[in-house]
């Protein structure tokens, strides 16, 4: 796999070019820990670096989302992405908790761990994905059904689950999964990903065969 960069006004994107003689088309991801990936067939690397170039305005949008998900443990002063805004976290040790439990009251987080865990970071990490996956369903279903009603596109059914390297996705029965993480979003970029999987209902891929 090959590191490549192209440049969109005063940025420069680096990115990694994977072959895949398999492929049919080609495809981007951006990803939080790997960047961003060209896949495609086999091509050189002045039709790779025009391919990221023409869609640099939504992958520099992309990593501006992904640079601002928090690193490292979560400790009291953490901000924590949630609508796509940051909130300060504060970890209160309480013995009644069961383990840890995540309380939001819009303009801050606090985690009540219990002091016998054996492993606290587990714990907060379990309970902050237990929070963002209840506040998926009660955020994001409402914007499926809306758009919904405005395309006329509904679905055979939808998940939700923490999802690698994607936002979304559309299964060939017409399901939807949408990325827990998706949550962590502004409802703007919400509303963008639901409408994309929906679209996939008509239509399975990305780009045009090159």
């Amino acid at each position: 796999m090959k590191t490549l960069y192209t440049r969109y006004g005063r940025k420069e994107i680096t990115f990694r070019h994977k072959i895949d003689p398999a492929l049919t088309h080609a495809y981007i991801t951006v990803d939080f820990n790997e960047g961003v990936i060209l896949k495609s067939p086999p091509l050189d690397p002045a039709r790779a670096e025009a391919l990221v170039r023409n869609k640099a305005a939504w992958i520099l949008g992309k990593l501006k989302l992904t640079a601002r998900e928090p690193r490292g443990d979560i400790v009291t002063g953490t901000r924590m992405l949630y609508l796509g805004k940051k909130y300060y976290t504060t970890i209160i040790r309480d013995p009644r908790a069961a383990e840890a439990e995540v309380a939001f009251n819009y303009s801050s987080f606090k985690v009540f761990l219990n002091p016998s865990v054996p492993h606290p970071q587990d714990a907060i990490t379990r309970a902050f994905d237990l929070f963002y996956r209840r506040k998926a369903a009660e955020k994001i279903v409402p914007r499926v059904r809306h758009w919904t009603r405005l395309t006329g596109l509904e679905p055979a059914g939808l998940k939700f689950r923490r999802l690698s390297k994607r936002w979304g996705s559309c299964t060939p029965g017409k399901e939807i999964i949408i990325n827990i993480d998706a949550v962590k979003l502004p409802f703007s970029s919400i509303d963008y990903i639901v409408v994309h999987e929906l679209c996939h209902l008509l239509h399975r891929g990305h780009t045009k065969p090159l």
